[in-house]
């Protein structure tokens, strides 16, 4: 099966082991990380420094490129209604929306301290580390703050769909997540059959990209990078495909090919 969106990740959420978990009252805090996570971090950081004249685009690609062949691991975060918020920061596995928090995060973050504040604000609205101000749908992140990128999927094709939304509401009445509120939103997606070589060719690498779902209740149903390569378009992203279940490049159309749709958001 194909990664789940965030909202059902939570549903089904699990302790992550012996990830860094830093207290919700912690801002931008200084903590032990296991030495993986450490250097992961670091080797990240020194990437960003070392990126010269890069755009954002390129930063974003270098960066993601770092994760190729981690694990994807489901679950990865901590908190729910009844159970306190923790952050965590766990590099050994990803799943695929902490992979895209740790990417944005790396791309603004100068050092340690900065790191951990930019993922705060990636990860949560308003940067409060709190289930509630969790950032659970991947339209969040066009649309709450911190806002890390400006929805292009309009812009792309004529085909663009726009649809309401009633974000957390499943079809039978009951909610996702109980306790959180429902969101209306209007979600803007090109169908699968529309996205051709015009709309590959308006797409720049390092463009996040979802997998619409025209399921109720919820946006998308997946996430990951568009980076263009030598051989074609791909589509970085934690795949939990079993052939995959890592951090891979997968033929971009190819992907396309097996969703309703897609939508497109361009980093700042």
């Amino acid at each position: 099966m194909r990664t789940i969106t965030r909202v059902l990740l939570v549903i089904m959420a699990l302790a992550c082991g012996s990830a860094l978990v830093v207290p919700a009252a912690s801002a931008a805090p200084t903590a032990d990380l296991d030495p993986s996570t450490s250097a992961k971090i670091d080797e990240l950081l020194a990437l960003r420094a070392a990126s010269g004249g890069k755009s954002r685009g390129d930063l974003i690609e270098a960066l993601s490129s770092r994760f190729l062949g981690t694990p994807y691991v489901a679950n990865m975060l901590i908190g729910s209604a009844s159970q306190p918020e923790k952050l965590v920061i766990d590099t050994r596995g990803v799943d695929c929306f902490t992979y895209l928090d740790y990417v944005e995060a790396a791309s603004r973050s100068g050092n340690r301290d900065e790191f951990v504040q930019n993922l705060i604000d990636t990860r949560y609205t308003g940067g409060t580390v709190d289930f509630r101000a969790r950032k659970h749908f991947f339209s969040d992140w066009a649309n709450t703050a911190r806002v890390a990128a400006t929805d292009v999927t309009g812009s792309l094709s004529p085909a663009a769909v726009t649809v309401p939304k009633q974000l957390n509401a499943k079809g039978d009445g009951g909610s996702y997540l109980p306790g959180l509120p429902v969101v209306d939103r209007a979600i803007t997606y090109i169908p699968s059959s529309a996205v051709g070589d015009n709309v590959i060719g308006g797409l720049r690498t390092g463009d996040y990209i979802g997998a619409y779902t025209d399921q109720p209740g919820l946006d998308v149903t997946h996430v990951g990078i568009f980076v263009m390569t030598p051989t074609g378009p791909v589509f970085r992203n934690a795949s939990s495909l079993s052939a995959n279940n890592q951090v891979v490049d997968s033929p971009f159309t190819d992907y396309v090919n097996t969703t309703p749709g897609i939508v497109v958001y361009r980093p700042r």
